[in-house]
């Protein structure tokens, strides 16, 4: 494998959403492919037919790509191979699984799944290790069956699978890049399943066929496929194959501990994707679960960039990785605290579109939509919402009147001669050319202190009648925002609705 060009894949089945965890042993191949100026490879791996969901391929991919990670050999990078399919490629498999049945490394096989059951739970009585008993092994592979009854079966039509014939008493051994050696008794594999009776290959044969034939350097998966290794590492030696060098990602893990489960929180990244996590945010988080910098590094926020640059398989730990919603949230506040203005105004205005098509505005659509407003609403609200939608759903009332007004505020706040103050400063207000943050607040002050009252017994009141909440940006700024049309029509209709409840 000396001197070739570094090679990953991502081999994702089409069964349904993808993991975070798929996304992960994505992004950590995207990574180290794209570190080592190597190309990565997205292959769909269909063989179990009876588990394929429709649309899962193409929303495996759209979900990648939202997260920038885009195969080499695909038409978005100008290639027309991929994604790669096994379901396309079934000639290739039956040609390497007929070498095997003509070297002698694998077997014909019918027994039933009645009679597979039986076997097993009589191995289970004995507390063995539930494996195949080779029945069907012939006589010239060290069996007991006659050739025979082999080509009777075979002649009669009756259903059955190839199987790999796994060698007695050895030894199988491989050097994990992340784990170290490791090595596995022969006497505890089972006689693998290579090709189903639907004349489909089972995952691990189609799997060690294709990576070879793609020539893939580096097998990068998560670690519960390291039972499978001594299979797919005897199926390279029966080809006389040099294998990829592997490496094991940890689990993922719930808070307690527990692996990531959809039991306890959502696992899908498209369930993310709707919550309105970005990208960026996603991608980050997921880098770190498993990997660091090292040691005197206390960055937490990567651009794809910097990803790329600093990332290492050595950098990876063997323990399993919690996954923290929590870390999420924080890392996507610190993306949108940081993101350009113009970006984060393109990103909300399809949100503020589905909220017009559901009502109506009394301030102008066109000055609510313009990008000069929409970017002071985005100075305002940064440091407040959690989610770039927020902007719109979060901050609503710089878009749409207030329909309801909190009920304790006003029993809190609303005095009997409200309507009366908030009445004179209006005209206050009306009467000024000068509808700056800072003039509403000098307006503001001089008009309370003759009267000796304190600012906040018409600020909130104030706050309540422009927003129907009691809380949200600098009041005298979100004001200005709004500007003066709208804040008069608002205390004219707060005075108008705002009762004092009954004592």
């Amino acid at each position: 494998m000396a001197g070739q060009r570094v090679r990953t894949r991502f081999a994702p089945s089409p069964t349904g959403y993808l993991h975070v965890g798929g996304l992960r042993t994505a992004l950590y191949n995207y990574l180290f492919a794209k570190r080592m100026n190597g190309e990565f490879v997205i292959r769909i791996e269909d063989t179990d037919q009876s588990r394929k969901v429709e649309d899962a391929e193409k929303n495996l991919i759209s979900s990648l790509e939202w997260a920038g990670i885009i195969a080499d050999e695909s038409p978005m990078h100008g290639g027309n191979y991929g994604p790669y399919v096994q379901s396309q490629r079934l000639d290739l498999y039956k040609k390497y699984c007929q070498q095997l049945l003509d070297d002698k490394n694998a077997y014909y096989c019918f027994a039933t799944p009645e009679e597979l059951e039986e076997n097993r739970q009589l191995q289970l009585k004995q507390g063995l290790q539930p494996k195949y008993n080779r029945k069907w092994l012939p006589e010239d592979m060290g069996g007991n069956m006659p050739e025979s009854e082999i080509k009777k079966k075979l002649k009669e039509g009756v259903p059955y699978v190839i199987r790999m014939k796994v060698p007695d008493y050895v030894s199988v051994w491989f050097e994990d890049v992340i784990r170290g050696p490791i090595e596995f008794d022969s006497a505890t594999i089972d006689d693998q399943v290579l090709m189903k009776s639907d004349g489909f290959p089972t995952y691990h044969f189609a799997s060690v066929i294709d990576d070879h034939l793609m020539e893939f350097t580096h097998i990068i998966r998560g670690e519960e496929w390291l039972p499978s290794m001594p299979k797919h590492l005897l199926l390279y030696e029966f080809f006389g194959w040099e294998p990829p060098k592997f490496a094991h990602l940890p689990l993922l893990l719930n808070p307690d501990r527990s692996k990531l489960s959809k039991r306890q929180g959502d696992v899908a990244v498209e369930d993310y994707i709707r919550k309105g996590y970005s990208s960026e945010a996603i991608v980050n988080f997921v880098a770190l679960l498993g990997w660091n910098e090292g040691e005197g590094s206390e960055q937490e926020v990567f651009s794809m960039d910097e990803l790329i640059e600093r990332f290492s398989l050595e950098r990876v730990g063997k323990a399993g990785a919690v996954f923290n919603v929590e870390k999420l949230s924080w890392l996507e506040k610190q993306y949108i605290k940081t993101r350009p203005v113009d970006v984060i105004v393109e990103g909300i205005k399809p949100v503020l579109d589905e909220e017009l098509a559901k009502r109506s505005p009394e301030m102008p659509v066109e000055r609510i939509t313009s990008d000069d407003y929409l970017a002071k609403v985005v100075e305002l609200m940064r440091e407040r919402v959690a989610f770039e939608h927020e902007f719109v759903t979060f901050s609503s009332y710089f878009f749409f009147e207030p329909e309801t007004y909190e009920e304790k505020t006003v029993a809190k706040r609303w005095r009997p001669d409200m309507p009366e103050l908030l009445g004179e400063f209006s005209k206050v207000l009306e009467a000024s050319d000068d509808f700056t943050a800072e003039n509403i607040e000098a307006q503001l002050k001089a008009f309370v202190a003759p009267r000796e009252l304190k600012p906040a017994v018409l600020i909130h009141p104030l706050r309540l009648v422009a927003s129907g909440v009691s809380f949200g940006p600098s009041l005298y700024h979100m004001l200005e925002v709004l500007g003066k049309e709208t804040v008069l029509r608002r205390i004219a209709r707060g005075i108008e609705r705002i009762r004092l409840p009954e004592p």
